[in-house]
């Protein structure tokens, strides 16, 4: 893996969010739902090498979790959810992956940082995303609980957010306006479930993963 320096890839990543806040949401994708086969590409695995994210279904039922972006409050909190369901995964047979944008060095900095307990790919342009046809949350979605001010998406208020984000050591970064989904992926490559976040704290009842688990077998 390469050694560039996290503080300037997060400095383009802040600029990165700053470009996608003043544009407001305007990607809608088209949603692949179960029964459908699970799009295949290759990204960046933790050790920086290539991998494709079919490897993690290869004779495994897999749950794999795209998301938002790496400076997400909500993210912090699927985490903490996340490291008292995994065991039940496992045990359920699930091979958990998280897919982040974001460089793998930023990536792998953030998995160290929050201690997520699971692999972690790295896919800088939000391809699995796309691929897996996920759109841009409405401004409602994501702004319904803020001020009334940052629906204005003006610049003074990215700049204010982004400078009481850099203040809390969670820089915001990437997409603001990214869906969050989670997936059930077979053995076969098809999707047995797919789960699409409504809002940023709309996390899902890990029963259905563990019974979708059970039945993939």
């Amino acid at each position: 893996m390469t050694n560039r320096d996290i503080a300037a890839l997060t400095l383009g990543a802040e600029q990165t969010w700053m470009n996608h806040w003043l544009t407001g949401p305007t990607h809608v994708g088209q949603p692949v739902r179960r029964g459908d086969a699970a799009p295949d590409l290759v990204l960046t695995s933790e050790d920086g090498s290539s991998a494709a994210l079919s490897s993690t279904w290869h004779d495994v039922t897999a749950l794999v979790m795209l998301w938002r972006h790496l400076g997400c409050g909500c993210g912090l909190d699927r985490i903490a959810k996340l490291k008292d369901e995994y065991e039940d995964y496992l045990a359920a047979g699930l091979n958990v992956v998280v897919v982040a944008p974001g460089d793998i060095e930023r990536v792998a900095a953030y998995k160290a940082k929050y201690e997520l307990p699971t692999p972690i790919m790295a896919d800088p342009d939000y391809t699995s995303h796309k691929a897996f046809g996920l759109s841009h949350w409405s401004r409602e979605q994501v702004l319904y609980d803020a001020p009334d001010e940052f629906c204005s998406l003006s610049p003074e208020v990215g700049e204010s957010f982004q400078e009481d984000r850099r203040q809390e050591q969670r820089p915001l970064v990437d997409d603001p306006w990214m869906q969050s989904a989670e997936f059930v992926v077979d053995r076969e490559g098809m999707v047995r479930v797919a789960y699409f976040y409504n809002y940023c704290e709309d996390f899902p009842d890990p029963r259905v993963f563990l019974t979708a688990a059970r039945l993939a077998v």
